[in-house]
């Protein structure tokens, strides 16, 4: 079920009417939420519920038992457990296929022939989400750093909630589970902020992001004609696609969850106004970067061995972060790109404090030049994410030139025109240092501002409703 998507609204309609209707009981809410978030769910597929249940089943067992048990042999064969379940599943529905087809080559060229089986499986929606925060559950009760959650409807509520199962955030337990367990109390100034965030991500989303995406999706596919700056054109908008696509999501469950009195996490700060790869990962998919940054970076060592080792650790994270995006090479490569990126700015900080240099500019001005230089690391990523052969990479960088050709003209007007609103919202934002600013607006201004987002949504908006980027993931 899509969030923009004409049955979802009425999903979500009846769901929320039935929620506001229990408000005196807690437990029935919960028992709403839980059945809305499986129908909600199992719309793709039924079958996909099946996996949910299981990662649901396996990790609630563990962890009680984590819980009763203070033999430290036996915590860890418990959280092994855990990790070997999920990631298997993980890895059969998501990798087998890949890591089959992938290995083949190699053993061909030592003289072996397998003959692998692959699997014609659909990949689940949302699988890896789900999947890291029900096993960031365990380990964190493994860590004791938070107890056991003994009350099942509650915890499977934690692992299915609907606004954000598919997409994100990925959210910790400590922060989902107690506002799970407790009465909520909807104030208004949670439904302003509700609804500011739904309609901006709804703009985001189907306007900005799909407009853009129809450039993107023109230029990336005719890799092998572009010429002049219709490669530049085609980058910048599959940057701001991903960026509204994704971020998109992200507001609507948060907007969402308002209305039924959930905070859930930021999980996109202005990732654009980044001016170096460390805090662009501090900004993009917040988290995703901290759920890595906490059960996979620091158990690996973190920084607390020695620079080559910190370098090792950033390389071998960041790489796993982008197979976690997809089971293709482009995605690996895009993670070590990051990986890259993340330790030459380490290196190049280490050897600026040693020396003591800066850049001699204003400190606004060099701000904005860390902004662009950012900015542009950034977006060639992208054109690896988005591009599905070291080819069509290659074919669109050799054809880059500064020079304007029909096409381009028409696209990056196009482009102009789409990216503008999201532009001029964000640098308010920035400005202001407040990603709610709309909403401390007089209400006037505020009906202007959504009255202009619903208008550009009726005429902008795409005849068929087009699924997320994130869902593949």
């Amino acid at each position: 079920m899509l969030f923009n998507s004409f049955i979802f609204v009425w999903f979500f309609l009846v769901v929320y009417g039935l929620y506001l209707l229990f408000r005196r009981s807690n437990r029935a809410q919960n028992w709403l939420l839980l059945i809305g978030s499986y129908v909600f769910y199992g719309w793709w597929d039924w079958r996909f519920l099946m996996l949910l249940w299981t990662s649901t089943a396996i990790d609630f067992v563990v962890a009680r038992a984590l819980d009763t048990t203070t033999v430290k042999r036996r915590r860890t064969w418990l959280l092994l457990v855990s990790i070997s379940a999920n990631l298997a599943i993980l890895g059969t529905f998501k990798y087998f296929n890949f890591f089959a087809e992938s290995f083949e080559p190699v053993l061909r060229t030592f003289g072996l022939q397998p003959d692998f089986v692959t699997l014609k499986l659909i990949l689940p929606v949302g699988i890896s989400f789900y999947t890291f925060q029900s096993m960031g559950y365990t380990i964190d009760v493994f860590r004791k750093r938070i107890p056991a959650n003994k009350n099942l409807l509650q915890y499977a509520l934690y692992v299915a909630f609907f606004p954000q199962l598919v997409a994100g955030p990925i959210e910790r337990a400590a922060n989902l589970l107690p506002q799970i367990k407790r009465k909520r109390i909807i104030t208004s100034a949670q439904v302003n902020a509700g609804l500011s965030l739904i309609i901006w991500g709804f703009f985001k989303k189907m306007v900005i992001a799909d407009q853009l995406g129809l450039i993107a999706d023109e230029l990336f596919d005719g890799h092998s004609e572009l010429e002049g700056m219709e490669s530049f054109v085609a980058v910048l908008a599959f940057t701001g696609q991903i960026y509204g696509d994704f971020s998109g999501y992200s507001d609507i469950a948060r907007g969402l969850a308002k209305l039924m009195g959930f905070e859930l996490m930021v999980n996109f700060k202005l990732p654009y106004f980044a001016t170096n790869p460390a805090e662009f990962w501090t900004r993009w998919h917040v988290s995703l970067s901290s759920w890595i940054r906490d059960y996979l970076y620091i158990p690996l060592g973190g920084n607390r061995n020695g620079k080559f080792r910190t370098y090792i650790n950033l390389m071998v994270v960041m790489a796993l972060a982008g197979l976690w995006h997809g089971a293709a090479w482009n995605f690996v490569i895009w993670g070590a790109y990051h990986g890259v990126a993340l330790v030459i700015h380490r290196i190049w900080n280490d050897a600026r404090v040693g020396t003591g240099t800066s850049l001699a500019l204003s400190s606004r001005l060099r701000f904005w030049a860390q902004v662009a230089v950012m900015f542009a690391v950034t977006s060639v990523g992208w054109l690896i994410f988005r591009s599905d052969s070291v080819t069509q990479i290659g074919d669109m960088i050799t054809s880059a030139s500064p020079t304007f050709t029909e096409d381009s003209l028409r696209l990056g007007y196009k482009l102009a025109f789409f990216a503008a609103p999201l532009v001029i919202v964000q640098l308010v934002q920035h400005r202001t240092n407040d990603l709610m600013i709309m909403t401390k607006a007089p209400r006037i201004v505020q009906a202007v501002i959504y009255g202009f987002f619903l208008i550009w949504i009726v005429i902008f908006s795409l005849r068929e409703p087009s699924e997320f980027i994130y869902f593949q993931f």
